[in-house]
């Protein structure tokens, strides 16, 4: 990390506020070991426990990471009952891990649609980190960003018809206040791993002007010289926000 550290002073980089991550290829990482998709999976959440301690020793406040999406039901019930005890099991892990750094954690995603032992241990996790003042760790499970929107928007229109909103109030603040992700900053960098270049249904509204970086690494190879390459990458782009 020394090393990371004194790239990153001696090129004068821009470390991003906040880097959301679409954590990609797992499955292709197991398979190409001749090893089921799960243990992909297991050593994928390896991955993301060491990336963010990186990412916080680099001087990033905020991680948000793309854990199980709206979409990912589809995937066989093997599949996904795995991910599902794994998810629980890195929920409960991550409450120790988190008083220990010092890391907020908050879990976005449609909670309606999980089971009601995996709710328990998110709130649990929420509330005994909410007042840690380290890393911003937000993980999403059961997300989908039409999804959220639809939800928002579902939101806003019950207080339309209960008279306790005018429809001129309806600002992009205002939209942004009722998504999953509100009192967040929009993410400043998105990284996607195995080579798709695409968004897959995160954050469609809050990555309206996040600088996007791909890269052919496969999650589970994923480590803090290629976080770095990212933020490199980062720092080679120009943010105008729509301005010249």
């Amino acid at each position: 990390m020394e090393k990371i550290l004194k790239a990153i002073k001696d090129e004068n980089l821009n470390v991003p506020k906040h880097v959301a991550i679409i954590l990609d290829g797992n499955g292709r990482w197991a398979k190409k070991r001749n090893m089921p998709r799960n243990y992909g999976h297991v050593q994928g959440s390896k991955t993301v426990e060491q990336i963010i301690e990186d990412a916080y020793n680099m001087g990033i406040e905020y991680v948000t990471v793309y854990a199980f999406s709206t979409e990912n039901w589809k995937r066989s019930k093997d599949e996904v009952d795995a991910l599902m005890k794994l998810l629980g099991k890195y929920l409960i892990d991550c409450i120790e891990r988190s008083t220990k750094n010092n890391m907020c954690v908050r879990v976005i995603g449609d909670k309606t649609g999980l089971d009601p032992k995996l709710v328990k241990r998110i709130n649990e996790l929420e509330e005994a980190t909410v007042n840690n003042s380290g890393l911003k760790f937000t993980i999403a499970i059961n997300y989908g960003g039409r999804d959220e929107i639809r939800r928002a928007v579902a939101d806003i229109a019950k207080d339309v018809g209960d008279g306790k909103l005018e429809v001129s109030e309806i600002t992009e603040d205002l939209i942004s206040d009722r998504l999953d992700t509100a009192g967040l900053p929009d993410p400043d960098l998105l990284i996607r791993t195995s080579g798709e270049e695409r968004l897959s249904n995160f954050l469609p509204w809050q990555l309206a002007y996040t600088e996007f970086y791909f890269t052919d690494v496969l999650w589970p190879d994923f480590c803090k010289e290629d976080l770095l390459t990212a933020i490199r990458y980062y720092n080679g782009r120009e943010r105008r926000f729509g301005g010249v």
